[in-house]
């Protein structure tokens, strides 16, 4: 009994993630075409074939069609980091907590779009660093034991907001149009300076 609650409730999990990409997805096509000031969560229902109430289910704001599906990742560059190595420079790990994120699924042309979004309209650039200080409050607890000396906890706030500010303008850069380079790629590069060499 327990068994089949458990893989109903991962499959009903695993459903419901199909269906937020999949609105997500269609979310960002319409606000990439019209803008995302002119497009309702209605519209959005009506190209996903759903009643507005299912769209509000999954996404309470219209800006958590774009940044939603990002902010999830923040439990997954948390475990990222708690399974790095614990006298490993924090920046090092942190840069592979961010790669091991980019590493769980293949980044693609509607990316590019969405993060577009977020660098163009202040409602989602708002959201953004909401999805940042989220996810600087998972991550500075773990920087913090690392750390040794003097001003711990301020050393490591700073950390964590430099490797976010890292993240963020590799991430804008890898959607330049001249930019040929993989985000990883980008990631690294925006990361030079800041790790061991």
């Amino acid at each position: 009994m327990t068994e089949t609650k458990t893989r109903t409730g991962g499959l009903r999990a695993v459903t419901r993630d199909i269906v937020r990409q999949q609105l997500s997805d269609v979310a960002i096509d319409l606000f990439a075409e019209h803008g995302f000031e002119c497009v309702t969560v209605e519209q959005v229902a009506a190209a996903a074939g759903v009643s507005t109430r299912s769209v509000h289910r999954y996404f309470p704001a219209k800006e958590d069609m774009v940044v939603g599906t990002l902010a999830a990742n923040g439990e997954l560059v948390r475990a990222a980091l708690e399974a790095r190595p614990t006298d490993e420079p924090v920046m090092e790990s942190l840069r592979a907590a961010y790669a091991a994120m980019l590493a769980s699924r293949p980044q693609t042309e509607r990316d590019k779009v969405a993060i577009r979004l977020l660098s163009s309209t202040p409602s989602l650039r708002a959201r953004n660093v909401e999805k940042h200080l989220a996810w600087a409050e998972l991550l500075t607890p773990i920087v913090t034991e690392r750390l040794t000396g003097a001003d711990v906890p301020v050393r490591a706030r700073v950390s964590v907001q430099i490797s976010l500010s890292a993240l963020n303008v590799a991430m804008t850069a890898w959607v330049e149009d001249h930019e040929t380079r993989t985000l990883r790629e980008m990631l690294d590069v925006a990361f030079h300076d800041l790790t061991p060499n």
